[in-house]
C-alpha cells in the first residue's frame, strides 16, 4: 500500500474492486490500450483483462504506452480520476506480468490481517 501526498492510504486494486472504492484514493496498474485524441483520458487493461477509464486534469504532454501505475480517486462511474501516474519501464526485454500482479493484489485483499490498508499512527506520532 502507498499513501498520497495528503497521507491517505491508497490500496492497490484491480477492476473488480473499483465499486468498493468509489470516492476513495487508489493505486491501479494496467497496460495502456487507448489514449483519447484530446489527451485528457486513456483506457488501461488490468491483469483480469478488464478495461478501466482514466481521466486526467491536464492533457498528456507526451505519448503514453506500456504499463502505467495510476494514483487517483474512483468516480461514481467507476473511472479513475488521476492525480498522478507513471510509466513502468519495460527495459532489457523484461515484461511486467500483469496477471501475476493481479494475483498479488487479490492475495493482499484476501489477507487484510497481514496487509492492513489502514495506517496506524506510529508511537512517536502520539506524543
Amino acid at each position: 500500500m502507498m499513501s498520497d501526498n495528503q497521507g491517505l492510504p491508497r490500496p492497490r486494486i484491480n477492476s473488480s474492486m473499483l465499486s468498493r472504492y468509489i470516492s476513495k484514493p487508489v493505486c491501479f496498474v494496467g497496460r495502456v490500450e487507448k489514449v483519447h485524441p484530446t489527451g485528457k483520458s486513456f483506457t488501461i487493461t488490468d491483469g483480469e483483462g478488464q478495461c478501466v477509464h482514466v481521466e486526467l486534469n491536464y492533457p498528456l504532454a507526451e505519448e503514453l504506452s506500456g504499463i502505467v501505475e495510476v494514483i487517483g480517486m474512483v468516480s461514481n462511474k467507476g473511472a479513475i480520476m488521476a492525480t498522478t501516474f507513471q510509466c513502468l519501464p519495460e527495459e532489457k526485454g523484461i515484461n511486467f506480468n500483469l496477471e501475476l500482479y493481479n494475483e498479488a493484489v487479490k492475495i493482499i485483499h484476501d489477507f487484510p490481517e497481514h496487509y492492513p490498508f489502514e495506517v496506524a499512527p506510529a508511537e512517536s506520532d502520539l506524543f
